[in-house]
């Protein structure tokens, strides 16, 4: 009878261990609801968010669950920043640009009108001082992003009618993002800006007149060319665009250090696949269109002249109105100034 109870009892100490062992790995498990702006079916900025979560489930041997939800899921799309720093949601994946609300200058980890392609946007992020600046904004809302997608420019926008000069924009109603939205102000264009999801309706019922969103594949995933036949180029205002990945810093730096690096290098797997992918997929997405009966137009050298004009005198205006901006803006000029030598002397043009 002894001997029964003791293997009874030895038996009943190695099932508590076994579930004790479970549940302290079950508790190690992390569970996140990253919720995107953009479509999962979208092309490239959408398809790259809904990736990100099987590229960190893949590499954390599912320890660690980022899982995508599509926009306004959980939260509006332009409320990210307030849902994420409340804590109503885990992640939101997204652009810094979305942002502007609050601070201005966060286009400057997004787009800048007239501004580099994405591989010196990114240089001056990543060692020009940029990111420096960007994470000491964010800490004061114990947010932290990273930096999970690039793609190559953008088209300017899509017209109902081909335009005999920039000068026929005065009056019209355009959804427009960013910076590049005060530029279109000061021509007299009257924006306002809406997420993905939101701009056919908009342009059907004839909320807005005009649109810019993304690039010709990611556009005609969109629509656009049912309303809009007049596809204009080049994309001014983005030449090239940064996604984000905006998390509550104090839950990031609570992670293990491991799956820190799974969502730190999971972003640098992304970038690599949206930008070759933004560029490998334009040229058939522009023949498609023109199947379509869409007219790619290219803005005249005068017109763009107005509209560099008209982005000197809006950084002239946010540098003497917002000390912060002013701060971004030094940072970013300072660093292509820096890197014209390179420009100039590396690139044919």
């Amino acid at each position: 009878m002894l001997r029964k109870l003791l293997t009874v009892a030895a038996a009943g100490l190695v099932g508590a261990a076994a579930f004790g062992a479970a549940g302290d790995a079950e508790a190690q498990k992390v569970r996140w609801k990253m919720q995107s702006a953009f479509g999962s079916k979208l092309s490239i900025i959408g398809e790259v968010a809904a990736r990100y979560e099987d590229i960190v489930k893949d590499m954390s041997a599912g320890d660690l669950t980022i899982k995508f939800y599509e926009p306004g899921a959980l939260v509006p799309t332009l409320q990210g920043f307030d849902a994420v720093e409340a804590g109503s949601v885990d992640a939101m994946w997204g652009t810094a640009g979305y942002h502007t609300g609050k601070y201005p200058a966060l286009s400057f980890f997004t787009a800048v009108p007239f501004g580099p392609r994405a591989g010196e946007l990114l240089a001056w992020m990543g060692y020009g001082g940029g990111d420096e600046l960007y994470n000491e904004l964010y800490a004061k809302h114990d947010l932290i992003g990273l930096h999970c997608a690039a793609i190559a420019p953008e088209t300017s926008g899509w017209f109902r009618s081909r335009l005999n000069s920039i000068d026929d924009l005065k009056g019209k109603k355009m959804r427009f993002f960013g910076l590049g939205a005060k530029v279109m102000t000061k021509l007299g264009v009257s924006t306002q800006l809406l997420a993905g999801a939101d701009i056919y309706p908009a342009l059907e019922r004839g909320v807005i007149d005009a649109t810019e969103f993304s690039m010709p594949s990611i556009d005609l995933d969109l629509g656009f060319y049912q309303i809009a036949k007049f596809n204009y180029f080049p994309g001014w205002h983005q030449q090239s665009s940064i996604g984000e990945l905006l998390m509550k810093k104090s839950a990031f730096e609570g992670l293990s250090g491991q799956h820190q690096a799974i969502i730190r290098h999971a972003c640098d797997a992304s970038i690599t696949w949206s930008f070759v992918r933004s560029e490998a997929f334009q040229f058939e997405a522009m023949l498609k269109l023109k199947e379509k009966g869409v007219e790619s137009v290219r803005w005249s050298d005068d017109d763009l002249a107005k509209l560099s004009k008209a982005w000197d005198e809006v950084v002239a205006e946010e540098n003497a109105a917002d000390p912060i901006f002013a701060k971004f803006h030094a940072s970013y000029q300072a660093f292509r100034d820096k890197y014209a030598i390179w420009k100039e002397h590396g690139y044919l043009d």
